[in-house]
């Protein structure tokens, strides 16, 4: 495909990339591209130019002027371009293959022990993301634009650098960025997956402030305020199954004891569905509380199991407390992401994909 990933990154491309997504099939001329963009029509041509001959654009007909001959319209072509999205849990690896729509093409997944060593795991990973299948055409250049990598944290977004993975510390101050990136060849980011999964949920059309809650093997949160991804200074922000709702509660894996995550998840074992979800719940008031955000949503392969019972569950402490505090009816929403099991992949081939468009949250 021979796309030059940088010159893609720089602002003005951004911007004519992401107005001719957002415009679809039917296209948009380049004199529409200036107006909206601000560049002058010089630029929007030498734009896209060379976006059409990296076969990212392409003519999608011509549409009548209000003086003149009719404007050529362009559009953006998904097929031209990949990503590969790959969430690392606990016990699996789950990869998808992303078209520049973040529409899936291929998805894979297989067994996987985050504890079993670094050697063991890069293998794992390098295995399912290699056995992806890009349809391009016969002659093509077939590698990826990049791979995100969306796992527990904690860890440093800007370095993809792993810290003490609750139950894992022996992945602390592992370079997982830079080992990924030598084994497979191609640009890798790495991020917490609760961030991963927001993200995609933001790309996605999800507007306003919001918390996206994920409960599987473990529990975490990604915070989307203002429409960008809040990762925090030092990138730990999200945290969430580790706050103290009960100092004298069940032993975490962190250390700590009475952590949200700890008392969910012995619910989850004990087959409690509604204390799991009124403990999510708990935790979920106190989140709203401090940032006084829009919307909870839902997810991972435990919510999924019983989305009705933790939907339920959890807005029913969130309407609680927004009554207590004289909220009426304005309680926080709460309902289940959409994705499924996939939506810490599908969110880390966004952390490739999202930069493209100009969403610096990525």
């Amino acid at each position: 495909m021979g796309v030059n990933l940088p010159a893609l990154r720089s602002h003005n491309t951004a911007l004519v990339l992401d107005l001719l997504r957002t415009a679809g099939a039917e296209g948009i001329s380049r004199l529409e591209l200036a107006e909206r963009t601000g560049l002058t029509p010089q630029a929007v041509s030498k734009i896209t130019a060379r976006l059409r001959a990296d076969g990212l654009a392409a003519e999608a007909g011509r549409r009548a002027s209000t003086g003149g001959k009719p404007r050529t319209v362009l559009r953006l072509v998904p097929e031209a371009g990949h990503a590969v999205g790959v969430h690392l849990d606990r016990d699996e690896v789950r990869a998808v293959l992303v078209d520049l729509d973040g529409a899936v093409v291929d998805r894979r997944r297989a067994p996987l022990d985050l504890g079993a060593g670094a050697d063991a795991v890069l293998a794992r990973v390098a295995g399912v993301v290699e056995a992806l299948r890009v349809p391009a055409p016969a002659g093509a250049d077939r590698s990826p634009l990049g791979v995100g990598v969306a796992l527990p944290g904690p860890l440093d977004h800007h370095r993809g650098v792993l810290h003490r993975v609750t139950g894992f510390p022996e992945w602390d101050g592992f370079p997982l960025r830079d080992a990924l990136a030598r084994r497979l060849g191609v640009p890798v980011v790495v991020d917490k997956d609760t961030n991963a999964a927001a993200l995609g949920l933001a790309v996605g059309g999800e507007g306003g402030s919001f918390a996206y809650l994920h409960l599987g093997t473990g529990l975490g949160a990604g915070l989307v305020i203002g429409g960008s991804v809040h990762r925090g200074t030092r990138t730990g922000a999200g945290e969430f199954g580790h706050q103290v709702i009960q100092l004298d509660g069940r032993p975490c894996t962190c250390g700590a004891r009475g952590c949200v995550e700890a008392l969910c998840l012995d619910a989850v074992a004990r087959g409690d569905v509604a204390e799991a979800a009124r403990v999510l719940g708990a935790g979920a008031a106190n989140l709203v509380g401090l940032l006084d955000i829009d919307l909870v949503l839902l997810g991972g392969r435990t919510v999924a199991a019983a989305p009705e019972a933790f939907v339920r569950g959890v807005g029913a402490v969130l309407a609680a407390r927004a009554r207590r505090e004289g909220g009426g009816d304005g309680a926080v929403p709460g309902r289940v992401a959409p994705g499924g099991g996939q939506g810490g992949a599908e969110g880390a081939a966004q952390l490739v994909l999202a930069p493209l468009f100009g969403r610096g949250d990525a």
